[in-house]
């Protein structure tokens, strides 16, 4: 949950930066010298990374609880009634969802990182040119 969390605040920080730095606009009002090079990429970025981290959270939420209550299941006798690899053979289908959330959070990743080199390549080079000023 943190790294989703911080991984979200940190691609956002990124499209900020760029807006910021560049004079760029995301949303809304006339664009400045920067312009992003894909927005639908920006679109599809943020739905992949959003369910990407739903599916990765609620698996490993509905997983810890299944897991604590299989832990404290026990028999007539007072011993645990699972043992360690039927917890873990349990678990394993939360773990696939896992996967796939993750997976989509990454390709979400990588829409961004190439939609950001993207524009940055597309940007028109400028040159600056600087005037000689004699010393008083």
């Amino acid at each position: 949950m943190v790294f989703a969390f911080g991984g979200n605040a940190l691609i956002m920080s990124a499209f900020y930066i760029v807006e910021a730095t560049s004079a760029a606009r995301l949303f809304g009002g006339s664009p400045g010298w920067f312009v992003i090079w894909g927005w639908q990429l920006v679109n599809w970025h943020f739905w992949l990374a959003t369910i990407g981290i739903v599916l990765y959270a609620a698996s490993m939420w509905v997983s810890g609880i299944m897991e604590g209550l299989m832990w404290r299941e026990v028999d007539a006798n007072g011993f645990l009634a699972n043992a360690f690899a039927d917890t873990v053979a349990a678990k394993f289908p939360m773990y696939v969802v896992r996967a796939l959330g993750g997976g989509l959070f990454f390709t979400g990743g990588l829409i961004m990182c190439w939609n950001l080199w993207m524009t940055l390549r597309a940007q028109p080079a400028k040159a600056t040119q600087h005037a000689a000023v004699p010393a008083e």
